[in-house]
């Protein structure tokens, strides 16, 4: 599939996998996940960024632990109508941009989130914008968290190896993250296997 594509399949999500499907069920074991590990390294006034945000519910279980200065990105525009109708607070109180993360994180300064994290969302970018990756490490002041699936968890219908299909339209990239972000310079400090995703957890060097 070609960017644009791509880039539609999640522009115009509905039904399965839509920022309303995930609000229905809310926080999860990695909403848990993640806020343990920024709690670990980082205090509650901390900048906090998600990357593939959809209409908030790990970034309300941030906030319920006491995070208060969050943003996101989403390339669907409908995440942030249901994040107001989920969680007004959190859509109130927090900095949110609607665009694809290619579009947008230019825009950031550099380091200017004390934590950048994404649960299944860098595994979907085209291989067209891979230098998105850079730029993630660059606006990432301390620690970096990639929660993603990072090779097939099931019997795979593709005959590529490093790409698999959601509903058979939505390409999911296998990347190596370990190898990514550490040749970027972050340092790769805990790994957490889970039954779909990989969590890593990495450290700047300043």
């Amino acid at each position: 599939m070609d960017l644009h594509s791509v880039r539609n399949t999640w522009t115009d999500r509905a039904g399965e996998y839509s920022p309303a499907y995930y609000a229905h069920y809310g926080p999860d074991d990695t909403s848990a996940v993640i806020r343990d590990i920024l709690s670990g390294h980082l205090p509650r006034n901390a900048t906090v960024l998600e990357l593939g945000c959809g209409s908030g519910r790990h970034l309300k279980h941030l906030a319920n632990g006491g995070f208060e200065n969050l943003s996101g990105v989403d390339i669907n525009p409908e995440a942030f109508d249901t994040m107001r109708e989920t969680y007004p607070t959190l859509a109130a109180d927090g900095t949110f941009h609607c665009g694809a993360i290619e579009d947008i994180i230019g825009d950031f300064d550099d380091e200017q989130f004390d934590a950048v994290y994404s649960v299944e969302t860098l595994q979907h970018l085209h291989p067209d914008v891979e230098w998105v990756f850079e730029e993630v490490a660059r606006v990432t002041n301390n620690i970096l968290v990639t929660a993603e699936i990072e090779g097939p968890i099931r019997d795979s219908s593709s005959s590529d190896p490093d790409v698999n299909y959601v509903d058979k339209d939505t390409p999911l990239y296998y990347r190596d993250w370990s190898r990514i972000f550490t040749a970027l310079d972050l340092v790769e400090v805990d790994v957490v296997h889970g039954d779909r995703d990989t969590t890593r957890t990495f450290r700047t060097l300043n």
